[in-house]
Order: structure tokens, then sequence, then C-alpha cells
């Protein structure tokens, strides 16, 4: 059972990544994406996992050592639960990225690798952004225009 949640917090993601990357200018993409919503699929096989854990992994994340988190991912179910918390968590940075690039009027062939780069290793990939972001225009709106 852990090996297909494990499995299932990436294909539950999968289309949305897709819907970004490959279809950044559809209508339907932003509008999919629009909603952080979307990493709740993800979130929920993480709930499955975590839920019956909670009283092991409480006091790893409240009072975290090394060695309390080590000995705690030696569970498959833990380990599980945490990777699918990074496919949520990757997905709702991607997300962001996704929607801010659009808004600045990045190209897509542009944002296409580094959202696959958010996929794969998101710690590298968001200040890749802010680079870009940095020579990217303006948003079309600002909050004070609200």
């Amino acid at each position: 059972m852990t090996s297909l949640l494990f499995d299932l917090s990436f294909y539950v993601a999968a289309p949305f990544w897709a819907l970004m990357i490959f279809v950044p200018t559809w209508r339907g993409t932003r509008r999919v994406a629009g909603s952080p919503l979307i990493v709740l699929p993800a979130v929920a096989v993480e709930l499955i996992l975590l839920v019956p854990l909670l009283g092991d992994f409480w006091p790893v994340v409240t009072r975290p050592s090394l060695e309390g988190l080590q000995s705690l991912l030696t569970r498959p179910e833990a380990l599980t639960a945490l990777w699918a918390q990074i496919i949520a968590w990757d997905l709702f940075l991607g997300r962001w990225m996704y929607l801010d690039s659009r808004e600045r009027k990045v190209h897509p062939l542009v944002m296409a690798p580094v959202l696959v780069l958010t996929v794969l290793l998101s710690p590298i990939a968001l200040p890749l952004y802010f680079l870009i972001r940095l020579r990217a225009g303006q948003p079309r709106w600002t909050f004070a225009d609200r």
C-alpha cells in the first residue's frame, strides 16, 4: 500500500505540471492553475499516511533533531508521507511561478525548463526563477489597482 501511495503522490500532481509546462497559454491552464486547490490531491495522499503516524511525527517536528528525523524516516510510510509533502509543496511553488510568469509575460519557452527543474529540484529552480523575474516586466496589475 505504501508503494502505491508513493507513486500516487506524483501521479495526482503530474496533470497540473503537464498543463503548466506543455500548454501554458491555454485559457484552461490558467483557470486550473489559478486555484490553490490543485495541491489537495497530493496533500490528501500525505494525510492518509501522516494521520496514523502523527504521534511519531509530532515530537520530530516540535523538537527537531537529525537523529529523530533519521529514525522516523527509516519507516517507509513516514518517508512516503514526507515525499507527498514535497510533491505538494513543489506543485504549490510551481503554480506560483507559473502564474507570476504569465503576469510578467515571461515567454513559455523560458519557463518550461524552469518548471521542469522545479519538479526535480525546486531549491535550485526558485532562485533561478527569481533571477528571471528580475529581468521580466512588471505584472499587468498590482494590488493597488484592485
